[in-house]
């Protein structure tokens, strides 16, 4: 309940606010080690009035506001939020989802394995049982590992297999890129075989002088992951000369704020009208800390960066079509 005849900052919030200020502080300090945040707001007079949101990148995030543990999170990419809604790829079951908006991001999935072991496809890799030795991301990044794991299930075969034919699965938190002395250059060395890797922008250039080929996802295999909730992409030789040609494989594209599709209207519309009001001063990209304004009209509109491939909550839409951002 709102007091009347409070100013905007008053002895309700003042604190809190005061709270989430000093937290974003320190979420700018490089010192600070831990970056994963849950926001909860409860009533000072209603036991039962609570409101929750998660701001890191964790495939968890999706059963949490599935179980309505949570009320919105945000992660990437957008084909991990399609296979839970569809409940297939990494899920069993359905669960829940809806979008609010995505953040313009332009990714791929990569498969660089070394050209000295001859294999052209993930295919020849499974019919072999060869003992790999591969980099993967990190524990930071988990939602990596689970996607990578689903294209190579589609292909016969798994991470852990890799582990139960000798191989080791290596999980590496910084990325690859090019001049990189760890991931790459180890590549190059023959210290790993492989790098299973998102964020291709930053080292598919480098693939081919390290020794080794972005292995190319056939057509079945993609109308395959296309079903189970993946959008099928290209590494495009335009845009990284190196590469001898395109290499298809799959989309990695967006990051998705999201919530269940029965979330109150009223929740809605107040986390959406806090976008827009605060879209001027938020931080929503890689890069300095000032920030150009947040791309209201391209995240809640279909295209490469920004995959709507799981529906706008029914509210958000109407919100996003009321402040302007939809016709």
């Amino acid at each position: 309940m709102i007091l009347p005849g409070l100013p905007p900052i008053d002895p309700l919030n003042i604190r809190p606010l005061l709270m989430l200020d000093v937290a974003h502080e320190m979420m700018l300090s490089k010192s600070w080690p831990l970056r994963a945040v849950t926001v909860v707001f409860e009533s000072h007079t209603e036991p039962e009035a609570r409101f929750s949101f998660y701001g890191a990148n964790h495939p968890r995030s999706i059963d949490e506001v599935h179980h309505r543990r949570l009320d919105v999170a945000i992660l990437n990419p957008v084909a991990l939020l399609n296979m839970a809604r569809l409940g297939r790829g990494a899920y069993d079951s359905p669960r829940d989802v809806a979008t609010i908006a995505v953040l313009p991001h332009d990714d791929q999935l990569g498969f660089a394995v070394a050209d000295r072991l001859g294999f052209r496809s993930l295919g020849d890799i499974a019919a072999a049982r060869y003992p790999l030795r591969v980099s993967v991301r990190g524990s930071l990044d988990a939602a990596t590992s689970v996607s990578v794991d689903v294209v190579l299930r589609a292909h016969g075969f798994s991470l852990a297999d890799i582990a139960s034919w000798g191989g080791t699965v290596v999980y590496d938190q910084p990325m690859p890129m090019r001049g990189d002395t760890d991931r790459i250059g180890r590549l190059a060395s023959g210290e790993i075989d492989a790098i299973f890797e998102e964020g291709t922008v930053l080292w598919a250039d480098a693939v081919t002088g390290a020794g080794a080929t972005l292995l190319p996802i056939d057509e079945p295999h993609l109308a395959t992951l296309e079903s189970q909730g993946f959008r099928r992409a290209l590494i495009e030789k335009s845009r990284y000369p190196s590469l001898p040609s395109d290499v298809p494989t799959v989309d990695y594209s967006g990051w998705p704020i999201f919530c269940r599709s029965d979330t109150p209207d009223l929740v809605i519309d107040q986390f959406c009208r806090g976008l827009h009001s605060a879209r001027n001063h938020l931080v929503w990209d890689l890069g300095p800390v000032s920030q150009p304004s947040l791309p209201l009209d391209r995240m809640v509109r279909d295209s490469p960066s920004t995959p709507l491939d799981v529906p706008l909550h029914p509210h958000a839409e109407t919100i996003w079509r009321d402040l302007g951002y939809l016709p």
